[in-house]
């Protein structure tokens, strides 16, 4: 890398409620580094709101007006989440824990959202971060922002296909569409089709920043648990599990298609070099994901998301000291130790033959 060069990559950002503020870490910390340009967003519901918030402030401000939007966001979730009813017990404040697990409020809430549909139990169609969206971010200069190049993602209730919006149709519509949990809000209607949140078909999407040619590597930051070494034991644990392997589908799906594509070139010597230079990398922390309860992503006390900027801004940090000298190289992200247990695509001559298989040569 010539002195003074940046080396570029393209961002892939979860979705996961107050848990997003980890996102916000990682972001904050990777705004600091000089060394490094982020071409590309692929964004999904608090991984989209992120991705808004820091190209706004981006357009305005350069780095360090992103890193203020990102601030600025984050601190008014929590100041708005005040007047929320759904609060942690005093038990749970009393002990220390994150969760909402033994607030009523929350009990209460999540037992109504199961029984009645969203338009019933909120006929106002009252959504305080709709609102808190609309006054923190400008979509004109999103719209305008050539610094960052934006992919959010929705799903679209018909046809159950993920629908990318980019720069210059982003509005907070498009936001709260890839954010729209549909057990908590009516579907957010866009150009006549209705949309759910993005995670269902893509959380985030990757083939918008695989198809993009100008840089090739691409960084996912994840925010859900792959694994949970304890299994559910209670119907509640066992539905957040199931939420979780659903919201993880899809991006292990593109995961593995991107994966059996660069062996697929491999295998049949494959001039598609575009495919074959795909560099991967992921920033997580599988064990401080795993602690996090599913019911914490509805907590934005001000103390929690600070706690969770500080882990991402070190998830980030760890990140940017064991790998920054692989980006412009390899893949940092290996994943056949994800996909250990499934089938390889394809295998050479060379690979099929009997000595290749350990077999010995009859003749």
């Amino acid at each position: 890398m010539a002195k003074g060069e940046r080396k570029r990559i393209d961002l892939a950002l979860q979705g996961g409620g107050s848990h997003g503020a980890l996102t916000w870490g990682v972001l904050d910390r990777l705004l600091e580094e000089d060394r490094l340009e982020i071409d590309g967003i692929s964004g999904t519901s608090a991984g989209a709101m992120n991705a808004v918030v820091l190209a706004d402030g981006l357009h305005v401000g350069g780095r360090d007006g992103a890193r203020a939007a990102l601030h600025a966001f984050w601190k008014a979730v929590s100041d708005a989440a005040r007047f929320s009813p759904i609060q942690r017990s005093p038990w749970d404040r009393l002990m220390g824990n994150d969760s909402l697990d033994h607030s009523p409020s929350y009990l209460l809430f999540e037992s109504l959202t199961q029984l009645i549909a969203p338009a019933k139990l909120n006929p106002l169609a009252i959504n305080p971060l709709r609102d808190l969206v609309i006054r923190l971010v400008d979509f004109e200069r999103v719209n305008a922002c050539r610094k960052v190049k934006l992919f959010v993602t929705a799903t679209n209730v018909r046809t159950g296909r993920a629908k990318i919006f980019r720069q210059p149709e982003l509005t907070v519509d498009t936001v709260m569409a890839s954010a729209c949990l549909p057990f908590m809000f009516p579907a957010v209607e866009i150009d006549g089709e209705a949309y759910w949140d993005g995670g269902y078909s893509g959380n985030p999407a990757l083939y918008p920043l695989v198809d993009d040619q100008g840089c090739r590597d691409l960084v996912v930051v994840q925010v859900n648990p792959l694994v949970r070494r304890k299994l559910p034991d209670s119907s509640r644990e066992i539905i957040n599990r199931i939420n979780e392997i659903t919201f993880n589908s899809s991006l292990i799906k593109e995961l593995r298609s991107i994966q059996l594509l660069q062996q697929l070139i491999e295998a049949e010597g494959l001039e598609l070099e575009s495919y074959r230079s795909m560099r991967l990398h992921l920033i997580h922390a599988e064990h401080e994901a795993e602690a996090l309860s599913a019911s914490s992503k509805m907590n934005a006390e001000w103390d929690f998301l600070s706690r969770l900027h500080a882990q991402g801004r070190a998830w980030a940090g760890r990140w940017l000291d064991e790998h920054f000298d692989a980006l412009g190289e390899c893949s940092t992200f290996d994943l056949s130790t994800v996909f250990a247990d499934t089938f390889r695509p394809l295998s050479t001559a060379d690979d099929a033959s009997p000595a290749s298989q350990g077999e010995e040569d009859p003749g």
